[in-house]
């Protein structure tokens, strides 16, 4: 049984509770998530949410079915051994003297990065890329001092023509299932403002 990340993309609708839902499932399967990100896709009112874990195949796979009887989750699926492109965002913060700075410029550009704020102790770097490629940058910053880091994790489509998780535009939205109303003594009337 081996332990290896698993990049689980699902396509949701986009509604509020939906990331708590999904993450306190996975919480209480006692996964830890490396990273997860959300965003709107191509089809109205629905969202993709890229989540990385950690887990043996048989354990995430029947997460992954779990995940999927989530209302509000349309279609998950595990897109680690599909052929892919993954890549994150991260936004660096590096102390920055009139003498380092050039040399910070200088790996900034080496990694295909970009700054995009300067101050007179500090700059801001921009990098787009593999996880491997953020940690390296991130390595070679260090002995600068970095003052802040923040990641986006990564987000991931698969190669190709159409992807996994396409939707038909005549596709069936789960409906969650609502408690009947309690009959009320008093008339609804609009509030008094």
């Amino acid at each position: 049984m081996t332990i290896a990340r698993h990049i689980l993309v699902a396509l949701v609708e986009d509604r509020p509770g939906v990331l708590n839902r999904v993450s306190s499932l996975l919480r209480r399967r006692n996964f830890n998530i490396d990273s997860i990100a959300v965003g709107h896709t191509e089809q109205p009112n629905l969202s993709r949410m890229t989540i990385v874990v950690e887990g043996d195949d048989a354990k995430v796979e029947q997460v992954r079915k779990q995940l999927d009887k989530v209302v509000d989750v349309v279609k998950i699926v595990d897109i680690t051994s599909n052929e892919s492109v993954a890549r994150e965002l991260a936004l660096v913060k590096v102390k920055a003297t009139a003498s380092s700075r050039s040399e910070i410029i200088q790996i900034v550009d080496i990694f295909r990065s970009n700054i995009v704020d300067v101050s007179s102790d500090s700059v801001m770097v921009e990098v787009t890329g593999d996880e491997e490629k953020v940690n390296s940058l991130l390595d070679l910053l260090r002995g600068f001092g970095i003052r802040e880091i923040a990641r986006t994790g990564r987000i991931a489509l698969t190669r190709g023509g159409a992807g996994p998780l396409q939707v038909e535009e005549s596709r069936e939205v789960k409906v969650p299932k609502q408690a009947p109303k309690a009959a009320s003594s008093e008339a609804e009337s609009p509030p008094d403002w």
